[in-house]
């Protein structure tokens, strides 16, 4: 016996609950798309690492920011890059769990964790990285015993 709903004109089949879209395909699509994506990590981290390069050997007087110069800003293109990245990891896991691709999902999930992650740490890195302020000049006083004491060899004056 059929339901009448079901043999209605215009409405979809519906599915049973335990029938998944892609079926053994999805754990093939989980891997596949985090193998493209270190494809992509690899290529950014090469681009990253190039620019860091030609940074650090810039002229001074030539505008761009050499990292050993002084007055270097923080670079933050290395946490938007990371950033953007995971973002889009983020969004790609959200669809295929939404259409039930459980597997593909899955893993996603445990690639923008590891991307979120290195995020994170690219900002604590530049943070560290960050040249340090200049410590502040200022004079001693004189010293009050005269000039010939222990005490005025020592502070240098």
């Amino acid at each position: 016996m059929t339901h009448p709903e079901s043999d209605a004109p215009g409405r979809p089949a519906e599915r049973a609950p335990d029938e998944r879209p892609g079926g053994c395909a999805d754990p093939a699509v989980g891997l596949l798309l985090t193998i493209s994506e270190a494809v992509v990590l690899a290529v950014l981290l090469i681009w990253l690492g190039l620019r860091g390069l030609g940074r650090s050997h810039a002229p001074v007087g030539s505008g761009a920011p050499s990292a050993s110069g002084s007055g270097a800003e923080t670079d933050r293109v290395p946490t938007i890059a990371f950033g953007v990245l995971a973002l889009v990891v983020v969004a790609l896991a959200t669809v295929l769990l939404r259409d039930r691709w459980y597997w593909a999902g899955g893993i996603q999930v445990l690639v923008a964790v590891a991307l979120c992650t290195l995020t994170l740490t690219s900002v604590s890195r530049a943070d560290v990285d960050a040249p340090p302020a200049p410590a502040p000049a200022w004079n001693s006083p004189p010293c009050r015993s005269g000039g010939d004491s222990e005490e005025c060899a020592r502070s240098g004056g």
